[in-house]
């Protein structure tokens, strides 16, 4: 063979290996990102912040992932898209990993996005609404959870309420401030969001702190950071490496929340800056609270909530709590 038809040869190799390269959209020689895919619980908020933090300083992109951070599904409950595996990810919270796992649904708790509930029920200042007891004969704004029946009859029980003197109004995603105004007395919020928009109205609202009844229904993490079983036992250096983008994150909000609060404004343009900078702010101490390193996860809350939920058959059974989350993931 003569030196020209090599020549002939090895450009056509070369230009082989070019258009490979080139549909795979890669240059020769690299190796693509994985695609990962996480599905919130809500519209952005200060609950995600972390995610878009180490999403905007190319964090994953280090861990050698492409995030596409998404809105909620229609139809179908989030943890059923997880455990499924058409999300990789998603944002949860512990009563709703509970209820999957007693129903037979395979996910799993990877981290705590907020270390204590913030969470309660609040009515405005003229419903006379300051207990749980006061919360028979008023409207309750639900978003259609079976879980919301079970927290308030069991928290007015113990108050001496009865949740059948509640009328619950289905209002799905409205928003807060104008169901109130129009429809209901009362509705479950995170005050880390909903209850810094009030005190930024000049608006009086009563909150039923979850955590302030502590005795009654016991603490649990809310929101949550959840996978499925698959990912965990086929690939868990996916989900090592998601976390550590992940928590690096987080951290970041916790120590810059003025400068966390702007990159979230940059994928939530809609949202209202003051609020956004105004919630950043309330909630970055309490990321991680008294916990010794964000994100970490305890035996004892998993099972006291679990069981708890089970002996008053919230949930058709019990469940291993040790089985329901991990630290295993957390740098």
């Amino acid at each position: 063979m003569s030196r020209r038809s090599l020549s002939k040869i090895t450009l056509l190799v070369a230009l082989l290996l070019m258009a490979v390269g080139c549909q795979a959209g890669q240059p020769t020689g690299t190796v693509a990102p994985t695609s990962v895919v996480v599905m919130l619980d809500w519209f952005p908020n200060t609950n995600h912040t972390g995610l878009y933090v180490a999403l905007d300083n190319g964090w994953y992109t280090e861990e050698g992932l492409a995030v596409e951070i998404v809105e909620p599904a229609q139809g179908g409950t989030l943890v059923q898209v997880v455990a499924a595996g058409q999300a990789d990810f998603g944002i949860s919270y512990q009563e709703e990993v509970s209820q999957a796992r007693a129903e037979g649904v395979p996910v799993v708790s990877i981290s705590a996005i907020i270390q204590h509930n913030t969470s309660g029920f609040a009515s405005p200042e003229d419903r006379g609404i300051t207990r749980p007891k006061d919360f028979e004969g008023k409207k309750y704004g639900s978003w259609g959870s079976p879980i919301e029946r079970a927290v308030l009859d069991l928290l007015m029980s113990c108050d001496g309420g009865d949740v059948n003197e509640v009328e619950f109004i289905d209002i799905g995603w409205a928003d807060y401030f104008t169901i109130v105004e129009r429809d209901v007395d009362f509705g479950w919020i995170y005050y880390g969001w909903t209850g810094i928009e009030a005190e930024l109205r000049d608006m009086a609202l009563d909150v039923v702190m979850l955590n302030d009844w502590s005795d009654c229904v016991p603490d649990y993490y809310t929101p949550v950071i959840i996978t499925s079983e698959e990912n965990v036992a086929s690939n868990p250096e996916l989900v090592r490496s998601f976390m550590a983008a992940t928590v690096r994150g987080y951290e970041f909000a916790i120590e810059n929340p003025g400068q966390a609060g702007d990159i979230l404004l940059t994928y939530a343009p809609e949202s209202n800056p003051d609020l956004v900078r105004a919630s950043q702010e309330w909630l970055s101490p309490r990321y991680q609270a008294d916990a010794a390193r964000w994100g970490e996860q305890k035996l004892e809350i998993w099972q006291r909530y679990a069981d708890w939920m089970a002996d008053r058959d919230v949930l058709p059974r019990h469940i291993d709590a040790e089985e329901a989350f991990t630290n295993e993931f957390l740098p």
